[in-house]
């Protein structure tokens, strides 16, 4: 004997191709009356899409939890709805709209379903009415997840564009800082620049914060930790951009950084680095030696007429 349905199974099966005109309806004179981020053949689509699934999870007529396995294409369904409507830039409530909006189409059905029996119209209104409130606050649960994963997301990518590492010369990297260094940051600078040591064999890592604002206690002890890593791999540390009120701050704050080698800007690091390296740059008459610049294999810089390279204790020595 086949089991008699239910006004709300009747209302999503034997009525849903009106169902869903009148659903499409309500969606385009809300929220989405006027927007172009979504297409009506985008919008028609999912709004067909969920009315039959929604269908046939309802015959199992056990509206109670949305975590049942016959609930799990609806689920699905709604996760990827979030994930595509954070991607077009829609607000969570905007979103939820999708699932809301279709309570007046719904109600409308089960009046017709349920004919004059009232008792039977207001139990199934009520089921419905909780069925799409759960369904709607699992889509504004879906958003915000699937929001965080993109803000997240984001500055992982702001903060590995964030800290570069430069090599400046064979032997030589650079990492130019620039705004607040947190222990997240410092993790992620420990592991780029360690990582490209590894890579370039450098010996000598110069750790440029001209572009910090400020410099405490916490990020003086971030900084300290990143020079130990460095030197705990082989490679030596100097620390640039020492402005004169970072000074005075880190006296008064007591920060003992008598081990680490500071200069006040990034060309004296440098320079103490090619010195530390082995190299030194000298200048004869108005041509001056262009650090970096190519040899062309006769001894002299390419473009840089003049300029040679020259090797003391085994490494490069450039002269101009």
């Amino acid at each position: 004997m086949t089991k008699e349905r239910t006004p709300l199974v009747s209302a999503l099966l034997d009525r849903q191709q009106a169902l869903h005109s009148e659903w499409m309806g309500a969606l385009r004179q809300g929220e989405w009356a006027n927007d172009k981020r979504i297409s009506d053949e985008e919008l028609k689509s999912q709004t067909s899409e969920f009315l039959k699934i929604l269908s046939e999870a309802v015959q199992h007529e056990n509206t109670s939890s949305l975590s049942r396995p016959e609930w799990e294409p609806a689920r699905n369904f709604l996760q990827e709805l979030s994930r595509t409507r954070v991607r077009q830039g829609f607000e969570s409530e905007q979103t939820a709209t999708f699932i809301f909006s279709l309570k007046r189409p719904l109600f409308a059905r089960l009046r017709e379903a349920s004919g004059n029996n009232t008792d039977v119209l207001a139990h199934q209104t009520w089921a419905a009415t909780e069925l799409l409130d759960k369904l709607g606050l699992y889509t504004m649960k879906a958003y915000e997840k699937s929001r965080e994963e993109v803000i997240n997301r984001q500055q992982a990518e702001l903060l590995e564009l964030s800290t570069p590492v430069i090599k400046l010369w064979d032997g030589v990297l650079a990492l130019p800082m620039i705004g607040t260094l947190d222990s997240a940051r410092t993790q992620l600078v420990m592991e780029s620049l360690l990582q490209r040591i590894v890579e370039t064999g450098s010996e000598i890592a110069i750790i440029d914060i001209t572009g910090v604002p400020t410099v405490d206690t916490i990020v003086a002890q971030h900084l300290l930790k990143t020079v130990t890593a460095i030197r705990l791999m082989g490679a030596d540390c100097i620390i640039s951009g020492i402005r004169p009120q970072i000074a005075q701050t880190i006296v008064h704050l007591g920060v003992d950084l008598h081990a680490v080698i500071t200069k006040a800007n990034w060309a004296d690091a440098l320079a103490l680095a090619m010195k530390r390296a082995g190299m030194t740059v000298s200048k004869r008459g108005d041509t001056v030696g262009a650090v970096g610049a190519a040899t062309n294999g006769t001894g002299s810089a390419a473009g840089a007429p003049g300029t040679q390279v020259k090797y003391s204790n085994g490494r490069p020595r450039i002269e101009a």
